[in-house]
């Protein structure tokens, strides 16, 4: 009898770490709009649909299932933190993007406010360390799991000389191209990805001399790593986790030479032009990580999420046309808290759970990323210093017509992003319950009242036609706020700190 229990717990050892668990892969994207391909996130197509070429997000959409209201924070750092931890960045207290030098202050200077006391930073897997959030990644956990476990690209997570900034120490077994900064300094092979003496800042892109001298775009370049990286746990039939983190489409916009010429033959502006061929080379990724799966013959078993970390850029002079028209219909862009900064491009396939072409219309967070990794993978047990705010997304990806409307989504911005303020940019918060959504501006202590099932634009502000659900989302702010020890600027003239929305 003895004997026959040690097989069975043999047996459920051996399948609970053998290839039978799926293959995991985040393909993230910086800066990407709601908008920013031809698939179309709406009940409609829009015009930006019709602009980009994104032939392989159409193909992951038809596997798998498109998300129509799926949400990060205004900018990156918060959002990749929160999805690294499951826990909302007003909570983590990483509200601003971090500088690669530590204790720096990112945020502008302003004639009012004075600075929100946030972890400058950013998330650290180690205790005790000064303007950190302390916590434990997902990746640690899938580590310990049996997971290979592959960094790409863009991390910004935390500042140099702290221990967040370094890939390895959030539970990757491999990095390539990640570190303490937020953009590259150059796309271009031939400039070394920025790695040229006396030239180079903390912007250089590390981890690629094999093609400095090259015409090989960085797009193009590290998903040629990724594959490489993927190659060893495939040989050794062993689990894989691939953070796959784009540094395009973020600034500076660089024309991939791949793919500019069609643009310009259209007749678009140089700048959108050379905007649409940083997209579609990101899209060529996607489709040839897509088909090295299929070609090694372990795409049933893998799971894609594909997901941007802020909205479309929106500003002048980086991107053409009239300021925040760029992801019309949608308000603003990346900073805001309108929908334009905050709504993102989200699929998920996963051959055999989601049905292909589905579509979900229920109210997601990037920290939902972190409980629904780890129920992918089936991991249950583990002990965490933080506590979690995101929800699993299973129930969704089972049964697409899943409806919840009593959760609230939390955004808190109390910072300075750029100099001059623009639509929903520097110092305001969100929150959203059900179709409504209420944004504060702790400059002004205005409130504005939207209901996104029939004004997706936020154009009919109905704060005054709606005191009693204003009332309602201004408590709920206001004391998620305080629970989670938001930090709040302080008015230069009294030293008093801005008040919460119910405190007016």
């Amino acid at each position: 009898m003895k004997q026959f229990f040690l097989f069975l717990l043999l047996g459920f050892r051996i399948s609970l770490y053998s290839q039978t668990r799926p293959n995991i892969i985040v393909f993230l994207v910086d800066d990407m709009g709601w908008q920013d391909c031809s698939v179309n996130f709406w009940n409609q197509s829009t015009s930006l649909n019709k602009i980009y070429h994104t032939p392989n997000m159409e193909r992951l959409a038809k596997e798998g299932m498109k998300f129509t209201n799926a949400y990060s924070a205004p900018v990156c750092t918060p959002s990749r933190s929160s999805m690294l931890t499951g826990v909302n960045s007003t909570h983590l207290g990483i509200t601003n993007w971090t500088s690669p030098w530590k204790n720096n202050n990112t945020d502008s200077k302003d004639d009012q406010l004075s600075p929100a006391d946030w972890n400058v930073n950013g998330l650290s897997p180690i205790p005790g360390i000064e303007k950190t959030y302390y916590a434990i990644p997902f990746p640690i956990l899938l580590k310990e799991a049996g997971y290979y476990t592959i960094h790409v690209g863009k991390a910004h997570w935390a500042s140099m000389g702290t221990p967040g900034a370094n890939p390895y120490n959030m539970g990757f077994m491999v990095n390539v191209s990640g570190h303490s900064a937020g953009h590259p300094q150059s796309y271009y092979g031939k400039d070394n990805y920025g790695n040229i003496p006396g030239k180079s800042t903390a912007q250089a892109v590390p981890d690629l001399e094999e093609y400095f001298g090259t015409d090989t775009f960085l797009t193009e370049a590290l998903t040629l790593e990724a594959i490489k990286a993927l190659d060893a746990p495939i040989q050794n039939k062993s689990p894989f986790y691939l953070n796959m983190a784009h540094y395009a489409i973020h600034t500076p916009i660089m024309a991939d030479p791949r793919f500019i010429k069609k643009y310009l033959e259209k007749g678009m502006d140089s700048t959108e032009a050379k905007y649409a061929s940083l997209i579609e080379g990101m899209d060529k990724s996607l489709g040839d990580i897509m088909n090295y799966l299929k070609e090694k013959k372990v795409d049933h078993n893998t799971i894609i999420i594909f997901m941007s970390d802020n909205g479309g850029l929106s500003i002048s002079p980086l991107r053409a046309g009239k300021e925040h028209t760029q992801n019309l219909p949608l308000k603003a862009g990346k900073g805001s808290v309108y929908e334009g900064g905050i709504r993102e491009p989200m699929i998920v396939k996963w051959p055999g759970v989601v049905r292909g072409n589905s579509i979900a219309n229920q109210y997601v967070m990037i920290e939902d990323f972190f409980p629904t990794i780890l129920q992918m993978a089936g991991i249950k047990k583990y002990k965490l210093p933080q506590s979690i705010d995101g929800k699993s997304l299973l129930p969704i990806l089972s049964n697409a017509s899943f409806s919840d409307s009593s959760r609230s989504l939390i955004w808190h911005y109390p910072n300075k992003w750029i100099d001059k303020d623009g639509p929903g940019i520097n110092y305001y918060s969100a929150i959203r319950k059900g179709n409504w959504k209420m944004i504060y501006s702790m400059r002004t202590g205005k409130k504005e009242l939207y209901n996104l099932s029939v004004d997706i634009g936020e154009n009919n502000d109905l704060s005054e036609q709606n005191t009693v659900k204003l009332r309602e989302l201004s408590t709920l702010l206001s004391t998620q706020l305080r629970q989670w020890k938001a930090p709040m600027p302080r008015f230069k003239k009294t030293g008093q700190p801005v008040p919460f929305p119910d405190g007016l």
